[in-house]
């Protein structure tokens, strides 16, 4: 009696007789690290995002709108206009809001790339059941920082947009908000996910927000940076999100200086950074 291939062996087309997928995947260019099918990761994740999880991803949208209509009109009455990065004077609420659209931008990536990734790692168990596939751990890493650059792009999108309606854009330069936005999101996403990797408890994860919500409250989104001491500064200039939210402010009125190339160095080396400590840790846990 013919009998197909026994459990985890390649059938036809695939590797040799006897030769589990597994083994398969370290004899390829690239060892066991990335079979370019990062799109299985993709169309899985967008698949329980549709049926399970899109009101959360909703309601993640309006938190930096609500923060704009309370803090750019509400307080922008009373404070009046303020100096942009050009030197003109702009309204607050045109100053403040580029720097929320950095906020929501890595509030998106570092949720997706932490909190969702720490459930499928831990307890879920999805990512060892993956790379027990031909899938690596490239792959993986691909595919889960694309979901948290989506987000970070429909984000971006949705919120530029009532900037316009608020009439807060005075210059086509503001469109590349949204790619600079996507930059932002890919360099916290590929840290976030490379951070979470050394974490095992709900304790640990903590730290997460403990981290983000300093770095938020000082990150010049409200108020500029030369109202702290000067060693206050220096701390804050070195963190991720302050690049960011003075990378969006430049753009948002055109003003590009040699400074805009330093904030996208920053977020370009982030994340190449972030990607090789993923895709270390990932290969570590699960390919042993």
């Amino acid at each position: 009696m013919a009998t197909g291939p026994g459990p985890g062996v390649a059938g036809p087309g695939g590797p040799g007789p006897g030769t589990t997928v597994t083994e398969e995947a370290r004899n390829r260019t690239f060892g066991p690290l990335y079979s370019r099918n990062a799109k299985a990761v993709i169309s899985r994740g967008l698949m329980a995002t549709w049926r399970s999880n899109w009101l959360v991803m909703l309601s993640g949208f309006f938190e930096p709108v609500l923060f704009l209509i309370a803090m750019g009109v509400g307080l922008g009455s009373i404070v009046g206009a303020v100096q942009g990065p050009d030197g003109t004077e702009i309204s607050y609420a045109a100053y403040i809001a580029p720097a929320l659209l950095a906020v929501s931008a890595m509030n998106g990536a570092v949720y997706d790339s932490t909190w969702n990734v720490f459930f499928k790692m831990n307890f879920a168990k999805l990512y060892q059941g993956m790379l027990y596939t031909s899938l690596g751990p490239l792959d993986v890493a691909f595919g889960e920082i694309f979901l948290a650059l989506l987000r970070g792009l429909l984000y971006a999108t949705g919120f530029t947009a009532v900037m316009g309606l608020m009439g807060l854009i005075s210059t086509p330069w503001a469109l590349l908000m949204i790619p600079a936005s996507v930059l932002i999101a890919f360099g916290f996403a590929s840290m976030g996910m490379a951070i979470t990797s050394f974490l095992k408890t709900f304790q640990q994860m903590d730290w997460i927000n403990f981290f983000m919500l300093p770095m938020f409250l000082f990150s010049a989104t409200f108020y500029p940076l030369s109202v702290y001491p000067q060693y206050i500064q220096w701390l804050i200039q070195a963190m991720p999100l302050w690049h960011g939210v003075e990378l969006l402010r430049q753009i948002s009125v055109g003003v590009f200086t040699p400074a805009t190339a330093i904030h996208i160095g920053y977020y370009l080396v982030m994340t190449a950074l972030g990607m090789l400590l993923t895709t270390m840790r990932l290969r570590k846990l699960f390919l042993k």
